[in-house]
């Protein structure tokens, strides 16, 4: 019995390593062979050059330098007693960085100790490691000729991303930033399209795996087009033996430089377009106000504009306040910067409010709604009354204001933006749908207009984390009022005593809403209608979207895509490709109903409620028309958001500008003096006189030919500026 145990284990233990062996032969020969390789090889990459992004003229906004970039090398930190402390600090006292800033910059994202990201490393731990990219010559020469102080440490040229800010323009937000490829995305993206094959733009793009060194977007343009301008890396294979000598050259490949981005963007215009914020930011700022008898200043923390081509949906400029220099993220960016475009406390610099702020559109909603009463029975040649106030289920809704009008025309309730013949029109519409016990498919002609005018939903702008917006109808009061009941019905029994103790007033307000919204918190009430109408309540909207909405009133209906990209060249001057925005359709709209609309924003302008800021700018409004809508928009426990929405020229539409301003004031105001200012450079206007070879761009149009590069991979602005689309 014994000898046949023995028999059996030697049996197992046989068929065991038979199988071992097999295994490792057969099934797992070819990763074995692969491993065995790369014992024998080393592979040294090249980058790339990445692709410029110009603007609608050729110019650069964003661009390669060369710069000096100290690097240190991790595997020798490590040999170091100290794990690399002191030779840090050494180099740290050499490039005039803090010693902790720099030390940062060496932890390995993840590892124990590693400050958050950006502000740790998240390359390869055989990778040099950038310390600085702004190293002056002195710098090195300290370095390179003490190699024995600093081991591990090389300064070499390297060509580095920068945003130049031609003519002032920053486009923070729209151009966004590089940074390290991260270990998910070297597994996840395998493949990704790059340049096109050498020699020939129109094959289709080659593919190349991601590399350890990829500098990668990581928001805006340089995300969104990131496969066109990254190009493709250079790589060096060597073969190296047992001791890490090198003893030849097994292969090479030459690195492909991105290819280039041109835009819709017009650098000239961009930095009007961010002057001019700015400085609506600072006259809300100047001001006190209007609710609290002037004796409180406007806040005005942050706003937008947008500068919109009607007939293309082509972004000629689009800015953001609060802003910051996309600079700060070349060559990894600091703590302290990371802190200052990232806090509450700075109003978040690096959010755009253009595309990613949604706010109450206020009465440049009417532009909406007005084709919604319409469709609901009302007629524009009819004649209505505008009192100070409207009874919506007993409860008075007011004009801004309180301003009566008496009876008037469809027209001059546009022109003076009458809230309370708009709640009229909603509140009547709501009761014949069947009020709260609602018919059923019954379809809210209001709501359903601002859907199909593309709100509520992306835009289909081409940069990422656009914001949706809100359309707060039936069914999302219902779907809140499923997500939050729980917590209003805690809050109607607890109140809100943390309140209390500072504002009694706004906590008995705020109890008195949890009980609502605990028992029927899904109703949509005659009130919600009677909000939305005029753009206030729950209803949001980016200023991105309503520029959107102007340009469709603009062109006849038109739905337009906005877009930034126009095209990609290669280097060399050839044309990969034009970029097409998807088409979008038409709003439902009656050509007689918008040739109306149209006329009456032209009105506003001429007689109603965006004449003051024209006409104190001295505007020839004779010469170059336009159609506007102001709006004043009331958020409870905030000042008013100051609105101005535009196009221009009122007869042959161009341009719709939309500048929002929040906790500004009103639209008249704060943002509707620089709306004026930016036409001006649009239509290039000096006094009364209008000179569209001055205009910028050029012509009073936006740009239509690309620009053109040269072989030696300069840049040079369109031959011609025609008419056309872009």
């Amino acid at each position: 019995m014994r000898l046949v145990v023995l028999q059996v284990l030697v049996l197992s233990l046989l068929v065991t390593l038979t199988g071992r062996l097999w295994y490792l032969q057969v099934l797992a020969a070819d990763n074995y062979r692969a491993a065995a390789a790369e014992n024998g090889t080393r592979e040294i990459i090249t980058p790339a050059a990445r692709g410029m992004i110009l603007d609608s003229r050729g110019r650069p906004l964003a661009r390669n330098r060369t710069a000096l970039v100290v690097s240190i090398s991790r595997t020798v930190m490590m040999r170091q007693p100290d794990a690399g402390r002191a030779l840090v600090a050494k180099v740290a006292r050499v490039i005039g960085k803090p010693v902790e800033t720099v030390w940062e910059k060496t932890r390995l994202c993840g590892s124990a100790g590693a400050p958050p990201a950006p502000r740790c490393f998240n390359g390869s731990p055989y990778q040099p490691i950038p310390l600085t990219d702004e190293a002056s010559t002195q710098m090195a020469l300290q370095i390179m000729e003490r190699r024995e102080d600093f081991p591990g440490v090389s300064a070499e040229l390297t060509a580095v991303r920068e945003y130049p800010r031609p003519l002032g323009a920053v486009a923070a937000h729209e151009l966004g930033y590089l940074g390290p490829v991260t270990d998910e995305e070297l597994e996840a993206r395998t493949t990704a399209a790059t340049a096109p094959t050498a020699g020939d733009p129109q094959s289709p793009r080659s593919e190349t795996v991601l590399q350890r060194t990829d500098l990668i977007g990581r928001s805006g343009l340089e995300r969104q087009y990131d496969a066109d301008l990254r190009g493709r890396p250079g790589v060096k294979s060597l073969s190296v033996d047992h001791r890490g000598g090198v003893s030849g050259v097994l292969s090479e490949t030459e690195p492909i430089p991105g290819n280039y981005l041109v835009t819709t963007i017009d650098a000239d215009v961009q930095a009007e377009a961010e002057k001019q914020l700015e400085a609506a930011i600072m006259r809300a700022r100047g001001l006190g106000d209007i609710n609290k008898g002037y004796a409180t200043k406007l806040k005005a923390d942050s706003g937008a504009v947008v500068v919109l081509d009607v007939r293309t949906g082509g972004i000629v400029a689009m800015a953001s306040w609060p802003t910051y220099d996309p600079n700060v993220w070349v060559g990894g960016i600091s703590s302290a910067d990371y802190k200052a475009i990232t806090s509450k406390k700075n109003a978040y610099p690096n959010q755009s409010r253009a595309f990613q702020g949604e706010f109450a559109p206020a009465s440049t909603f009417k532009a909406v709604s007005l084709p919604a009463a319409v469709r609901a029975g009302y007629s524009v040649r009819g004649s209505y009354n505008c009192p100070s106030a409207y009874s919506v289920g007993g409860a008075l809704k007011r004009n801004y204001e309180s301003q009566a009008y008496g009876v008037i025309s469809m027209r001059r309730a546009i022109e003076v933006s009458c809230d309370t013949i708009f709640y009229k029109f909603a509140y009547e519409t709501w009761v014949r749908m069947g009020g709260l016990k609602v018919k059923k498919n019954a379809k809210d002609p209001f709501t359903e207009m601002a859907k199909s005018f593309g709100l509520g939903q992306r835009t289909g702008l081409d940069l990422p984390s656009e914001s949706d917006g809100r359309i707060a109808d039936r069914s999302w009061k219902r779907a809140y009022w499923k997500a939050t009941k729980n917590f209003y019905c805690a809050k109607a029994k607890t109140g809100y005593p943390e309140v209390a103790r500072k504002d009694p007033r706004r906590a008995a307000y705020l109890l008195q809403l949890s009980k609502e919204n605990c028992v029927d918190g899904y109703a949509y009430r005659g009130g919600d209608a009677a909000n939305f109408a005029i753009g206030q309540g729950d209803t949001t909207t980016t200023p991105l979207q309503m520029a959107r909405v102007y340009a469709a009133v603009a062109n006849g209906g038109k739905l337009v895509t906005p877009h930034i990209g126009r095209a990609v060249m290669t280097p060399s001057g050839q044309l990969v490709r034009r970029i097409e925005p998807e088409p979008a359709g038409r709003v439902p709209v009656s050509p007689a109903t918008l040739t109306w609309l149209q006329a009456a924003l032209r009105g506003v302008t001429e007689v109603g409620t965006g004449y003051g800021p024209f006409f104190r700018a001295g505007f020839p409004l004779g010469k170059v028309p336009v159609a506007s809508k102001t709006g004043t928009g009331e958020v409870y426990g905030k000042q008013t958001t100051s609105w101005f929405a535009s196009y221009a020229p009122a007869d042959e539409p161009q341009y719709a500008i939309v500048m929002m301003v929040s906790q500004g004031g009103t639209g008249s105001g704060v943002s509707g003096p620089s709306v004026a200012e930016l036409y001006k450079l649009l239509f290039g206007i000096d006094g009364s006189q209008v000179d569209l070879d001055r205009a910028s761009p050029p012509g009073g149009h936006p740009t239509s030919d690309l620009p053109a590069v040269r072989p030696d991979g300069t840049v040079v602005q369109p031959a011609r500026l025609a008419r056309g689309s872009n």
